[in-house]
Order: C-alpha cells, then sequence, then structure tokens
C-alpha cells in the first residue's frame, strides 16, 4: 500500500485571522512555483480556533490544494464546557484534520492517554483524521527508554479502535527534547520508533493497518534535514512547528521530493 507523505505545518498560538489568509496565500504561490505534485506529498496547515473560518473560505474560495485542521478538539460534542471546541464544530468547517495529544497539551494542561484516546475517537466519529502525537522527554531518551514510553503512549491512544480505523489516522512521533530546540533526532533516531510504532500496530491491529497508518516525525524539521529523515522507510511525512510560519521553509519542506 502506497502512503502518501503528509507534512502538517503547526501554526501553534501565531497568526491571526487577517495573518493567516496572508500565509496560506503565501505558501499557496510558493507550492505553485514549486511545481507541487500532491499525490508525492500533501501539504496542510493545522491553524489556531480563530483562523479556520478565514483560511476555509480562502482554500474552497480558490480551490488551493492545501488541507486545513485544528490544533485540539474537546471530547465532547457539546454542552456547558466553556472555552471548549467540538468535533461537529470543527467538522461543519470542513476541517480534514486534528491534532490530538500534541506534548504541549500533555504538559501545560495535562492530557492523559485516556484522554487523547476518547479525542481521537471523536475526531474519527465525525469523519476527520486525526493526527496524535506520541513522543518522549529527555529523561527518557537518556535512559534508552524511548521505545518502552512510546509504544505504552501508543497503546493507550490507540485503544478501543478498529484496525479500519488504525489504518486511516495519523500518528506523529516527536520527541519533545527536539520541539522548538534546534536538537533534531538523527534519520536512524526517527526510524527507530516510527518503525517500533508500525511494528506495534501490525502485531495489535494487523499487517493491513500497519501498512496503511501515516506515522510522522515531528521536532525541528527544516529544508535542511528534511530529505534524510523522509528517506526512512517507515516515516511517512512530518509534523512541522515553527518553520511552517515561513511560507517559502515550508514549502521546501512540503517540496522535499524536489531536492
Amino acid at each position: 500500500m502506497a502512503r502518501t507523505p503528509l507534512i502538517a505545518g503547526n501554526w501553534k498560538m501565531n497568526e491571526n485571522h487577517i495573518e493567516a489568509t496572508g500565509l496560506v496565500q503565501k505558501l499557496s504561490w510558493a507550492l505553485i512555483d514549486g511545481q507541487y505534485e500532491p499525490e508525492k506529498s500533501e501539504a496542510a496547515v493545522i491553524v489556531p480556533f480563530t483562523d479556520i473560518r478565514s483560511v476555509q473560505t480562502l482554500i474552497e474560495g480558490d480551490k488551493i490544494n492545501i488541507a486545513f485542521g485544528a490544533q485540539d478538539v474537546s471530547k465532547y460534542d457539546k454542552g456547558a464546557y466553556t472555552g471548549e471546541v467540538s468535533a461537529p464544530m470543527l467538522a461543519k468547517l470542513n476541517c480534514k484534520y486534528v491534532v490530538v495529544g500534541h506534548s504541549e497539551r500533555r504538559e501545560y494542561h495535562g492530557e492523559s492517554d485516556e484522554l487523547i484516546n476518547a479525542k481521537a475517537k471523536k475526531v474519527i466519529e465525525y469523519g476527520m483524521t486525526p493526527i496524535i502525537c506520541v513522543g518522549e522527554v529527555l529523561a527518557v531518551r537518556k535512559e534508552g527508554r524511548q521505545i518502552e514510553h512510546v509504544l505504552a503512549q501508543t497503546k493507550g491512544v490507540l485503544a478501543g479502535l478498529t484496525p479500519e480505523q488504525v489504518s486511516s489516522l495519523v500518528i506523529a512521533y516527536e520527541p519533545v527534547w527536539a520541539i522548538g530546540t534546534g536538537e533534531v533526532a538523527t534519520p536512524a533516531d526517527a526510524q527507530e520508533v516510527c518503525g517500533a510504532i508500525r511494528e506495534y500496530v501490525k502485531g495489535e491491529f494487523g499487517e493491513e493497518a500497519a501498512e496503511g497508518v501515516r506515522i510522522q516525525y515531528g521536532g525541528s524539521v527544516k529544508s535542511s534535514n528534511v530529505v534524510e529523515i523522509m528517506a526512512e522507510p517507515d516515516v511517512d511525512g512530518a509534523l512541522v512547528g515553527g518553520a511552517s510560519l515561513d511560507a517559502e521553509e515550508f514549502a521546501r519542506i512540503v517540496l522535499f521530493y524536489k531536492a
């Protein structure tokens, strides 16, 4: 089964709705200039809630070949949950992707694997694709327990899903020590953990699920290192942070296959 790499830019808490449309337009132009081939890598922007409607209007109105999505979601459909945003709300805005369990949500908001699992199930229920984040902190890496740690997270966040559901979702391996630090896991480091995740999926959900699930690497991805990372057999894309706020740089990452 051929897996189309997904290069998703996580804007985090950056860009208001006016800035967002400008950034998407610049990205579109940069991809066109670079002769973007969507069948070789899928480009997506993961934007703040306040930007989604503006980004949707621009992308759909101009028929721009960039997917878009949200950075989080509630585990509830609706109700007295002030400040939360539900999966049906995001689905109504035609979001394709929703990131769940990002390390910053785990660290700053105490999100557990159980909660992340519930959020992922909501995203799937409403016809969107979750990008489920897993990854270890530096202390775990130094102890050599990264695979054990990440597979425990993977088990928790995929609990109760069917093989068909797993085959169509995205898992993002983000070593926490490499996010926004300028440090980056070597291609071999990325392959070691991404390969272990795929083997776990194969054992728990079957070969078809393992062949279908896309596994991204995230953590200080740049155009200068993306080609080597993407050359690894079990790395199916990148979850890009700061570099995705620079349209030309992000386009170069999306166009890694032309380097």
